[in-house]
């Protein structure tokens, strides 16, 4: 069993190849031009420093609090096609859509990424018939060139075998299709390192106080590290309000006359342990529009999502009674209640869609990316989904060659010169990766365990055996964070080093599983705060 009291000694030294640290990325940040200022880390900002970068363009982004500390990490984990947006008509968001996730899976991040079989159980009085669902799910993988096979309608017996907690009264038929999930806080720390290896600088817990101008254009902001309250600024010839919820925020401080231009929806998933296997995903139809998911993730089982106009702070969106009960409720239509017990539930989270303003049901409100600029020159991005994060990217890329009289159109890499599908950091086969972690794994200590090699491979790529090697030069390192999590120090270590890490919830929430798995104890959060504090010093 992990013990804290080895802590203290983890990971006092820096390893190779750390990151800056905060206070020289401030120097760098403020004493240079950058031709693009990124506000907001969240995956629609990571992406484009990402793709700006690799135009050749200076590159700088800041976030107030983590990347992907918000929505971005917060989304139902899903790479798919959106079955769902076919009953609004969206065929063409739903090609799009399967293009995006087939690239991501099979040439951008196969490390990242995993094909989910997804079941549309069809019950007696259900809003939905076999014939419909059957013909939905067929279309659904003709956009895709029926690549991953052929939607079709298995029988509840078949589905029952794959779904063990399955409900099979009044079942009548299951549909059967084609998709893919992540884990959306690794996926965007890779694409944060993909930014940084093409060239971009980055900050995260560094909050905007105001923005600057030069004859009535933005060119530049003022910040405040979080961390410590120093306040610092930097100079862009353009600036990309990327804030997410946060976007009209920002947008007020550049024009504080400008009207609001989002609307947001509130999802919430609860996370709980699994009581059997799952060999595929369900997702029941709740009503002509909606869908609930019931998804095995991270070998627990996250269940959601709610759907409902959100008009607080977005910095206080949190799931409520009211969200944890109706996301039971409905998993119940087709699931049993002994996997829907609450002492089952690990984690809970919320996160707020960005939607194009404008009236009506947001269930029914198109996920669609906008680009507008505003009367001081601040480009502003919002809405879009995760699945088509590249694709966002390029898009932003593409608003900005075509901005009249902007210099930063001479200064860009044409996007047709841009490679197409450049991998993230670590591409690899998760299972070779993992294999050679068990084989060679802590030499010359014991073996890796089978299951911390597989969380590895499949969170990292190949950068896992960086993580094998401070292991091997450190047993300490080599020990689990906790008995009942795959995760080991030397994940913390990494973290803290190479992956922009600051507090303890960064480590925890978003580079390892740690607190959705309900293990980020007293004792946990004190041994990672002992190694954050050790660079810190």
């Amino acid at each position: 069993m992990t013990t804290l009291q080895r802590v203290p000694a983890l990971g006092t030294h820096p390893t190779a190849g750390t990151n800056p640290g905060r206070a020289e990325t401030r120097a760098l940040l403020g004493h240079a031009t950058y031709d693009l200022l990124v506000i907001g880390g969240g995956i629609l900002g990571i992406t484009t420093a990402w793709h700006a970068a690799q135009s050749g363009l200076r590159v700088a982004m800041v976030d107030a609090g983590d990347f992907a500390g918000a929505t971005s990490s917060a989304s139902s984990k899903l790479l798919h096609g959106g079955l769902r947006y076919l009953q609004t008509g969206a065929v063409r968001l739903v090609a799009e859509n399967h293009l995006e996730r087939r690239a991501v899976s099979h040439d951008v991040a196969p490390h990242l990424a995993n094909p989910l079989t997804f079941y549309l159980p069809v019950y007696k009085g259900g809003p939905h018939g076999a014939a419909k669902l059957g013909a939905g799910v067929f279309a659904y993988s003709a956009l895709s060139a029926f690549r991953d096979g052929v939607g079709h309608v298995i029988s509840p017996a078949r589905a029952a075998r794959d779904v063990p907690e399955l409900r099979t009264d009044d079942l009548r038929a299951v549909a059967v299709y084609e998709d893919g999930q992540m884990n959306d806080a690794r996926m965007a720390l890779m694409t944060v390192r993909a930014a940084v290896e093409a060239g971009a600088t980055v900050l995260n817990h560094a909050e905007v106080t105001g923005l600057r101008f030069t004859r009535g254009r933005v060119t530049g902001a003022d910040l405040r590290d979080r961390t410590d309250g120093t306040e610092f600024g930097v100079d862009a010839r353009l600036v990309l309000n990327a804030t997410g919820p946060w976007v009209d925020h920002l947008r007020r401080m550049e024009d504080p006359t400008a009207v609001p231009s989002i609307r947001l929806s509130k999802g919430a998933h609860l996370v709980l342990k699994r009581t059997a296997p799952w060999r595929a995903a369900l997702a029941t139809p709740i009503d002509r529009y909606r869908i609930t998911f019931a998804l095995p993730w991270e070998d627990m089982l996250l269940l959601g999502t709610t759907d409902e106009a959100y008009e607080g702070d977005p910095g206080d969106v949190a799931v409520t009674e009211a969200d944890t009960a109706q996301i039971l409720d409905e998993a119940a239509l087709s699931v049993r209640d002994h996997q829907l017990t609450r002492d089952l539930i690990t984690y809970s989270f919320a996160g707020l869609r960005v939607l194009p303003g404008g009236p009506g049901d947001t269930a029914k409100a198109k996920r669609e990316t906008v680009v507008t600029e505003g009367r001081g020159g601040m480009l502003s991005v919002a809405g879009g989904k995760w699945t088509t994060f590249r694709h966002i990217g390029r898009t932003v890329m593409a608003k900005l060659a075509e901005l009249p009289g902007h210099p930063l159109a001479d200064d860009m890499e044409p996007l047709s010169r841009l490679p197409k599908r450049a991998p993230l950091p670590g591409f690899a086969s998760r299972e070779a990766v993992a294999h050679r972690l068990v084989v060679d794994g802590a030499a010359p200590g014991p073996r890796m365990a089978a299951d911390t090699a597989g969380h590895l491979a499949g969170h990292y790529g190949s950068l896992a055996f960086d993580i094998a090697r401070l292991a091997n030069e450190d047993p300490a390192l080599a020990e689990r964070v906790h008995p009942d999590a795959p995760e080991i120090w030397a994940q913390v270590v990494y973290a803290r080093d190479r992956e922009w890490a600051y507090d303890v919830d960064d480590v925890l929430r978003r580079r390892t599983t740690l607190t959705i798995r309900g293990l980020d104890t007293p004792e946990v959060r004190e041994g990672v705060e002992r190694v954050l504090k050790a660079r810190r010093d």
